[in-house]
């Protein structure tokens, strides 16, 4: 069936059926959402410093004393403390250091008789210990991921981004086989039990693994739910849940993880919450239908002649009783025609009747199958990949700002909310091109900016990221709406999974941007920022989807953009001109020469 959406038209645009999708739908979405910030609260690094242990004999004073002041801003040492016994002497000769003159250094010194600065200093030989003032314990407090192991930590948000991106490689092509429904609820299931397994990790090498399964099925369930969304609806209401409806869930449960972890502040309990709205959803499993597009492109038409009929039903219309007359028939002689060849000996005519039955090429394949695909997945891929360096990037950077992080991370949770809005509005009424554009350029504007305010205007910085994230929440709005306007319905949830995959090797490595500030302090925002405007760029390439049909076949994809730029080479050749000679070809063929470039 090549018109989908004009065969469906008797459904009507709005009805209970649609209400009924968008709804229970979104209401699937908040597990995804409530998960993603995990990597954030669990993975948190309280202060931290060394532990001096109870058998030190040493007071409180000089125990105070035993850690160095370091930097500008004077900050007691988090990986050192002078050496152990070198305090034990200066306390067993009864020298006491002046607390009130603590963060002045060089008086400091002098009121404990000996340079500080001159003494050794030594690793934190007998632990940590860690402030309690936001989190009772996290997986960094518990594992002593700190120091000479603060690798670590990085890598298991790594090791979180890794699973979503295999996540996203096989649900995509599962799916396309067997169905998003059955995906779906295989993939909150899995969400459910890992997240309550990790309570139970006695080990950071555990943990890691547990972590790698729940991420794998994280970002899935939210691409298997904009996939079905979209096939299941048509025109403003497609556009309605895949801009602002479904985001807004997404939102509400990411929004709702740090209040949660404002009173759960045990990373271990933390993990037990995380499942509970996975487990709320499996009743959904008998409200919410499978997709008749699918159905359909795998020849299976009394299953979606059900579900239509009971969508009719819904909506209080009627349902055209040769809907599927025609492609059953087609299929029926389909099916009859390779019988043909074997009674006729002659081989041209069997290759000829093979040639039409070629199937579409679905999976990873059909993504690089010709020069369309593999044009517009290439230019897809990156931009996914781009927008969520710049996404993950501004997240993770958030806790270098000042402030209470809850507080700091639910506003960012927050700005997602009129980000959707806008770009649900922007996706009604404007090209899909432009708005991606222009959110672009103004999620990264903020972020160049943030270098002069930084250690001066909290305030105003803490607007100025929220500002950047804005504009980067609204440009991703569009590019899920545009990767699955441009993708046929063979090949559609692997195109959104591969873009999904390519987003979450974006996500890796956004954890080791803090990394760059080793080299430069406003480096990571700089970085953030400038990849935005290089999307601008690539998104030039794009065709436009606004207005158009979604494609079913591969055949029915758009041709990717080219721009021509014309020489001063474009001569028309005049042969009556004096003091032209006669050319070797012909003048309509040197008429035609252009000298162009396109890409």
């Amino acid at each position: 069936m090549r018109d989908y959406e004009g065969s469906i038209a008797f459904l009507g645009i709005w009805g209970w059926y649609q209400v009924k999708v968008i709804f229970f739908l979104c209401i699937l979405s908040f597990p995804s959402g409530y998960n993603i910030l995990s990597v954030i609260f669990l993975l948190a690094i309280p202060p931290h410093q060394c532990y001096i242990p109870a058998h030190s004999n040493l007071s409180q004073d000089w125990i105070q004393a035993s850690i160095p002041i370091q930097g500008p801003n004077l900050e007691r040492s988090s990986c050192s403390r002078y050496e152990l016994h070198v305090m034990q002497n200066l306390s067993a000769l009864r020298i006491k250091p002046n607390l009130a003159q603590i963060h002045n250094y060089s008086e400091f010194e002098a009121s404990a008789g000996v340079m500080l600065s001159n003494l050794k200093q030594e690793e934190c030989k007998d632990g940590w210990i860690y402030g309690t003032e936001h989190y009772e314990s996290t997986v960094v407090t518990e594992f002593n991921l700190v120091c000479d192991n603060n690798w670590k930590q990085p890598m298991s948000s790594l090791i979180y981004f890794l699973g979503s991106l295999c996540g996203c490689f096989l649900s995509g092509q599962i799916s396309d086989r067997f169905g998003r429904k059955p995906v779906l609820f295989s993939s909150i299931f899995i969400l459910s039990v890992f997240s309550i397994a990790l309570s139970f990790a006695q080990s950071w090498a555990v943990f890691n693994v547990l972590f790698f399964m729940v991420g794998m099925c994280q970002l899935s369930i939210y691409i298997l739910l904009l996939v079905l969304g979209s096939e299941l609806l048509v025109g403003v209401t497609r556009v309605l849940f895949s801009s602002l409806a479904l985001s807004y869930f997404y939102v509400a449960g990411m929004m709702a993880f740090p209040g949660t972890a404002y009173v759960v502040r045990n990373w271990r309990h933390l993990s037990l919450f995380m499942a509970l709205p996975g487990l709320a959803c499996f009743p959904f499993w008998w409200l919410v239908p499978e997709s008749p597009r699918w159905l359909l492109s795998k020849g299976r038409f009394k299953e979606a002649e059900l579900l239509l009929r009971f969508a009719a039903l819904e909506n209080g219309v009627e349902f055209p009783s040769d809907l599927f007359r025609s492609a059953e028939s087609q299929q029926s002689e389909q099916s009859q025609q390779p019988e043909q060849p074997q009674q006729s000996e002659q081989p041209e005519q069997s290759q000829q009747s093979e040639q039409p039955q070629q199937p579409e090429v679905s999976g990873y394949l059909g993504l690089l199958r010709n020069m369309t695909t593999r044009s517009i997945t290439l230019v897809v891929w990156f931009l996914w990949f781009s927008l969520n360096v710049s996404y993950f990037g501004l997240s993770f950077n958030m806790t270098t700002i000042y402030g209470n992080p809850f507080l700091n991370y639910a506003l960012l949770s927050l700005m997602e909310m009129p980000a959707h809005l806008v770009s649900w509005f922007s996706a009604k009424y404007f090209p899909r091109r432009m708005s991606f554009i222009g959110f672009s350029l103004l999620g990264a504007l903020p972020l160049f900016l943030i270098q002069i305010t930084l250690h001066k205007y909290h305030n105003i910085t803490l607007t100025l990221v929220l500002m950047g994230k804005f504009g980067v929440l609204a440009s991703e709005g569009i590019l899920h709406l545009l990767t699955g306007e441009l993708s046929p319905t063979v090949i559609r949830n692997t195109m959104l999974s591969s873009a999904a995959l390519f987003s979450r090797v974006g996500s890796s490595v956004a954890p080791y941007l803090l990394q760059l500030a080793v080299f430069y302090e406003f480096l990571p925002w700089l970085t953030v920022g400038s990849l935005s405007v290089i999307s601008v760029l690539v998104s030039l390439f794009l065709p436009e989807s606004f207005g158009k049909p979604l494609p079913d076949t591969i055949d029915q994809m758009q041709v990717i953009k080219k721009f021509k730029f014309k020489g001063l080479c474009h001569q028309k050749v005049d042969g009556n001109s004096p003091g032209v000679q006669e050319p070797a070809v012909s003048e309509t063929s040197l008429s035609e020469i252009k000298c162009s470039t396109a890409f």
